[in-house]
């Protein structure tokens, strides 16, 4: 007769006790996806007509063992506050929490700080989600791979061109039994086109120790710390005086933690063949509201605007947003509240938020509109379109890296007759001449 609790592995109807956690990191990170982040954090950004964040709700709502989901991250506490509610409205079965960390911790050093909330109640194991990842978020397959193979750890990978591989967390695993063999975070060179989605499954009983063990690599080597590179310099910052105990927390679940957990022989890795993208700058929030959307079309969604002459699915348009019938919008295209859209306007690929107004015969193509905006007739706000799987959101113009996508941000104004084309708009401003390939401030 076995002795161990009950608590700790149901037998029968009972699943073992699974919760999630959603990492949406702070104030101090989110640079990349300004001018957009000056106005609402982005995790709360609309994408596809929800915030990005509820993208992950509406996937762990659809595996049944979750009953506790916790957000962890750095900003204060009333960010979260409207959207907590909304979604244990939306999400009834689900408990939402918000853990607030003191400071950055990285993304290991935020699920080690909480681990007793996380704890509680003997979970055997929780699933962990980037926030700023864009994907279908296929977590049931994810549990049923995990307990195929008895696993510690499950990722999510996905292919992508050997180009931008070295751009991210680089996999090696067993094609066959789908093991991970190796992980490089950012490698040098090319090993591998299998990449790190950003979305992992862990037993509590290994991923806490590898933690643990970082933590203690970190205080014995603590010089290694004082060489980040640029990309994560804001994350291993720290301040002068914060003691030792608080220095080693910063641990990053990628740089730090994930390739000695390869080591063991229970990592897998899940490659999902559907779509994914990382939000990382405001142009992004383009393309992956264009695969949401997509993914919405194909399940049938009663959200978007069904198919006519002038809407060319997948278009979203809220229902309190005004759009005349002759203005053609799609696709690709998302029409935020209380926004109206005038006779004639051409709208693609693009993100019109709130309260926003285009007038008569103008176009928007590949920008996204911020909050309260306003284009005036005949006027043309245009991005350039990049290649469906390219992971990056600038170009070269000119010899000069711009953003492919324009975007203004909150309360700018575009004259009649105005073009702006590959500008990114600080909030506040009237454009009353035409620019390319400009930031204006």
């Amino acid at each position: 007769m076995s002795l161990q609790p009950p608590s700790l592995r149901p037998k029968g109807g009972n699943a073992p006790s699974t919760k999630a956690v959603i990492l949406v990191g702070g104030p101090s990170r989110g640079t990349r996806f300004r001018p957009l982040s000056m106005e609402l954090p982005k995790p709360l950004f609309p994408v596809a007509g929800h915030p990005i964040i509820e993208h992950c709700f509406a996937a762990i709502s659809k595996v049944p063992e979750i009953k506790e989901v916790f957000i962890v991250g750095y900003y204060d506490e009333s960010v979260f506050r409207d959207f907590i509610k909304d979604a244990s409205k939306d999400f009834p079965h689900i408990s939402v929490k918000y853990l607030r960390e003191y400071q950055a911790l990285g993304t290991a050093g935020g699920l080690y700080h909480f681990r007793d909330v996380i704890l509680k109640g003997r979970p055997e194991r929780f699933f962990v989600l980037n926030a700023d990842v864009c994907c279908s978020f296929p977590l049931n397959e994810m549990l049923k791979l995990f307990e195929d193979k008895d696993a510690e750890a499950v990722m999510l990978g996905t292919r992508v061109s050997n180009e931008s591989a070295t751009n991210f967390g680089c996999i090696v695993s067993d094609a066959h039994t789908k093991r991970v063999l190796h992980y490089v975070e950012k490698p040098e060179s090319h090993i591998s086109n299998l990449i790190n989605c950003g979305v992992y499954l862990f037993s509590t009983e290994c991923i806490f120790p590898a933690i643990r063990s970082a933590i203690k690599r970190r205080t014995e080597r603590p010089r290694l710390l004082s060489y980040p590179s640029s990309e994560n310099l804001e994350s291993s910052y720290y301040r002068g005086e914060e003691d030792e105990t608080e220095k080693t927390e910063v641990i990053r679940l990628e740089q730090d933690v994930l390739s000695d957990i390869a080591d063991s022989k229970q990592f897998f890795v899940l490659e999902t063949k559907d779509f994914w993208r990382q939000i990382k700058t405001a142009g992004s929030a383009v393309p992956a509201n264009a695969l949401y959307l997509m993914k919405a079309h194909q399940s049938g969604s009663e959200e978007l605007a069904p198919p006519s002459a002038n809407i060319i699915p997948p278009v979203y348009i809220h229902p309190t947003a005004t759009v005349d019938p002759t203005a053609k919008l799609g696709p690709n295209v998302s029409i935020g509240p209380r926004s109206v859209i005038g006779a004639g306007v051409r709208v693609k690929e693009s993100i019109v938020l709130e309260d926003c107004e285009i007038k008569h015969d103008a176009c928007v193509l590949y920008t996204i509109v911020g909050w309260n905006s306003k284009i005036g007739c005949w006027a043309r706000v245009e991005g350039t379109p990049t290649p469906i799987n390219s992971h990056a959101t600038s170009i070269i113009k000119n010899g000069v890296k711009v953003q492919s996508i324009t975007i203004l941000g909150k309360e700018c104004g575009v004259g009649d007759e105005v073009r702006v084309q590959n500008c990114v708009c600080l909030p506040y401003k009237e454009l009353k001449r035409d620019v390319a390939n400009e930031v204006i401030m």
